[in-house]
């Protein structure tokens, strides 16, 4: 199991039934796949759908059913598609219970930066902002160190923040962490991974829970 797919299991045991549910591009649409069978949750996209299925067979995409990541979907029986305006009514609105994204850093206070770069061309910011304002519960998904192997949680974001004091939840293939008035908390820590090592690869200050769990992804 790649360390993508363990964040992803981790991240969809937090999932409860009957949530409306955003995910964002990139490694967060994986816990689609892995939503437990006894839970029945709405996938949204903020380009305007709600009842968002599993991605469809090879051969068989649809090039104008696509998700906020231009990736091929497909949709269930009794969802359904909208314009901008209603999508974002339903994030400002405060009716997604839990948005799930990624992160080019995040620190103990909440804050969160994945949007930009300096000095690299982007696309646009996508809808981050609004979901990070207007949904219930935000939770990180997000692996705990950049390619060169800088930490991406930090003491304080550097770059643009999408959000201030806006995360719940940090989850990575090292650990389940929780941002608290106190400060960010270890609540998990992976198999075979000790709390030496998620502290060495973490640069914002960690509170080690007093009851620390292995993190179950079954």
């Amino acid at each position: 199991m790649n360390s993508k797919e363990f964040i992803a299991r981790r991240i969809a045991k937090e999932l409860k039934d009957g949530d409306i549910v955003n995910l964002g591009i990139g490694l967060p649409t994986m816990v689609a796949n892995y939503v437990p069978e006894n839970i029945n949750v709405t996938f949204q996209s903020e380009n305007g759908f709600l009842g968002l299925g599993p991605a469809p067979e090879e051969g068989k995409e649809d090039k104008d059913l696509t998700n906020a990541g231009a990736q091929p979907v497909t949709m269930l029986n009794g969802g359904c598609f909208f314009d901008s305006s209603m999508s974002f009514s339903i994030i400002r609105g405060g009716h997604v219970d839990i948005t799930v994204l990624g992160a080019l850093q995040v620190d103990g206070k909440g804050n969160l930066a994945n949007w930009m770069v300096p000095n690299k061309i982007i696309p646009g910011m996508g809808g981050a902002m609004d979901l990070v304002t207007g949904a219930k519960k935000v939770i990180i998904g997000t692996e705990h160190c950049t390619k060169k192997g800088a930490p991406k949680i930090l003491k304080e974001c550097i770059y643009p923040l999408t959000g201030a004091n806006v995360v719940d939840v940090i989850v990575t293939e090292l650990a389940y962490m929780t941002i608290t008035d106190k400060g960010l908390v270890l609540e998990e820590i992976a198999p075979n991974v000790t709390v030496e090592e998620v502290i060495s690869k973490t640069d914002a200050e960690l509170i080690i829970a007093h009851n620390l769990k292995i993190m179950d992804i079954e």
